[in-house]
């Protein structure tokens, strides 16, 4: 018997992992997807390559490419953008890390409170998860962005807003900054060339400014894994975990299995208690099913996937709040065409952040060429408005909200990427319970009956809707100041990329899942450690920090809970994960 078992090794599961190897616990990590050891060697800066939802590398699939990408129900236009891997989604995000709103948390009482979703509150103050995030900034670590053309344009802008600039890791008003990001920092002849033959480690370190961040990070080449530049969790908190004998004293190291598809975590009756007992999991390139045991189980899959691995397990929901509660960012893109030269493609590819809490954000978003035109092609408003959907909203944006595509497409991307400036609008959302996750009624795969993703991307609260308005406007001002000549508003559809809540913790046993510990209402010894643990959607702010400060704080309750250990993080010296040790025993 183990002593724990973490489903999945995204962006949550591998920090449990992690922690709780570094004090010495039997931990298995198991995940779905493949384990991409030499990234050199199987990846590409291709974009169809890496970001093909059906055939990329970057995919929701099993390893064996030739096979077809793992199916999920969404019966309305949306586009669930998750990926499995060890790494989860984190190999392709752009290494943001903000940290939530305050008002989003329990006793704040702010004289703006009444613009955040409190009746969704985190079970505890803000104060109390601070420690937590300070532990994930110096283990990844985060890092003040590396600055380049493009910021320079978006600061220009934002300064033209007449907001100050924010200096503290903690979002108090509307400011812009510099994105925290979890992006190591050029050193060497990094970002002074584009000779590959200086590019390599360690002549080089940290980022190259290749600007591929959405096609997984394999820089600087002949780096060690643990100083790859992008702190997903595969360059950072997995090479911990399954080294933790060499930088902890205590540490054992962990076991991890990729291709290890979990069907069902298994339960049994103890003191008059149900209580989580292990799972079966299915090796998805031989079909062979496997039994693990342990004290306690942790739940990492995402906000799509733990829900339905607990509804496919027939585990308890008595209040219906199981795959509830599924809320994103209600994104939105807008892009501006400049006749200077922008740098769009290059660097870390969100390095700048404008902040408004109570309403949500703005990043300035770096893209290759064909996803530039995925993102100027994805709408609900139809081709410019023409659809006759009641969308297509006006403003001060160019024409009509919608698709560009044609002649003006043409038109945008013969100017040349580098002379765009695109910015993502994350809304701060409410939310709402009739966006959830069930099990569909389609044929089931071999893993069983697959999930169904409901979410009305029309349907928002009031609230959410005026968010995303004013952010919209406040985007394309930006964008004006700054010098663009014409600026594009899309009203993307539902792109879940950023989601949360489907396994919420919170006050109320009537509306949530877990408790204030992660822990299940109705399963002992079952947490939960990734987006879907979220109460709320922070306000706005990227999730995967606050993620990961809670998965520390979960990792802490399980080792004081369940094996007699004492509280560490208020205590003890995080080790960075760049740490040399990590190197040698990689």
């Amino acid at each position: 018997m183990r002593d724990v078992i973490v489903v999945g090794a995204g962006g949550g599961g591998p920090v449990v992992a992690k922690e709780l190897a570094a004090f010495g616990l039997d931990v298995l990590l198991l995940e779905a997807g493949p384990h991409y050891t030499d990234p050199r060697a199987s990846w590409t800066h291709y974009e169809n390559d890496a970001n093909n939802p059906l055939t990329g590398f970057l995919r929701f699939g099993p390893s064996d490419r030739d096979k077809p990408a793992w199916l999920r129900e969404e019966p309305q236009n949306s586009y669930v953008l998750q990926l499995a891997g060890v790494g989860g989604t984190t190999q392709h995000y752009y290494g943001n890390s903000p940290r939530a709103y305050r008002g989003l948390f329990a006793g704040y009482d702010g004289p703006d409170k009444d613009a955040y979703d409190t009746e969704h509150a985190f079970p505890f103050p803000y104060e109390e998860l601070v420690p937590y995030y300070e532990w994930v900034e110096a283990t990844l670590p985060v890092q003040t962005a590396a600055m380049g053309t493009k910021e320079t344009v978006f600061f220009r802008g934002a300064e033209q807003l007449g907001i100050p600039v924010q200096t503290t890791k903690d979002t108090l008003r509307d400011s812009y900054r510099p994105q925290e990001n979890a992006i190591l920092q050029p050193g060497g002849t990094a970002g002074l060339t584009t000779d590959p033959a200086r590019l390599r480690y360690p002549q080089a370190t940290g980022c190259t400014y290749c600007g591929f961040c959405l096609e997984g990070c394999m820089e600087p080449i002949k780096a060690p894994r643990n100083q790859f530049a992008k702190r997903s969790t595969d360059n950072s908190y997995v090479p911990m975990a399954l080294t933790a004998s060499a930088w902890s004293r205590e540490g054992r190291d962990v076991t991890l299995i990729p291709d290890a598809f979990v069907l069902k975590v298994h339960t049994e009756r103890r003191g008059g208690r149900t209580v989580a007992t292990g799972v079966t999991w299915r090796d998805t390139r031989t079909g062979e099913r496997h039994r693990e045991d342990a004290e306690v189980v942790v739940l990492a899959g995402g906000a799509t996937e733990t829900p339905r691995l607990w509804l496919g397990s027939g585990l308890p929901d008595p209040n219906g709040w199981v795959g509830r509660g599924y809320t994103d960012h209600f994104l939105d893109g807008v892009t501006g065409l400049f006749d200077e030269e922008t740098g769009s493609s290059k660097g870390p590819s969100s390095a700048a952040r404008c902040d408004f809490p109570g309403r949500g954000a703005l990043e300035q978003l770096g893209l290759p060429p064909a996803m530039q035109a995925f993102t100027m092609a994805l709408s609900d408003s139809g081709i410019r408005g023409r659809y006759t959907n009641g969308r297509g909203m006006q403003g001060p944006w160019d024409g009509r909200a919608g698709r560009v595509l044609g002649p003006e497409l043409k038109d945008a991307m013969r100017n040349g990427i580098d002379n765009l400036v695109n910015i993502l609008i994350l809304t701060g959302d409410d939310v709402q319970a009739r966006n959830r996750v069930v099990l569909s009624a389609f044929p089931p795969d071999e893993h069983g009956a697959v999930a169904k993703v409901i979410m009305n991307g029309r349907a928002r609260t009031r609230r959410t809707v005026d968010n995303r308005e004013f952010l919209a406007r406040k985007a394309t001002e930006l964008l004006r100041k700054a010098g663009a000549r014409r600026v594009y508003r899309y009203d993307w559809a539902p792109l879940l990329l950023h989601v949360h809540s489907s396994m919420r913790m919170g006050h109320s046993p009537d509306d949530s899942v877990l408790n204030a510990d992660a822990e299940s209402r109705w399963v002992g010894n079952l947490y939960v450690a990734d987006n879907s643990a979220l109460p709320n959607a922070l306000g706005g702010p990227n999730p995967t920090l606050t993620t990961q400060a809670l998965a520390t704080r979960t990792a802490e309750k399980i080792l004081t809970k369940h094996f007699g250990g004492t509280p560490w993080v208020r205590t003890g010296t995080p080790t960075p994960s760049t740490d040399p040790r990590i190197s040698q025993a990689l």
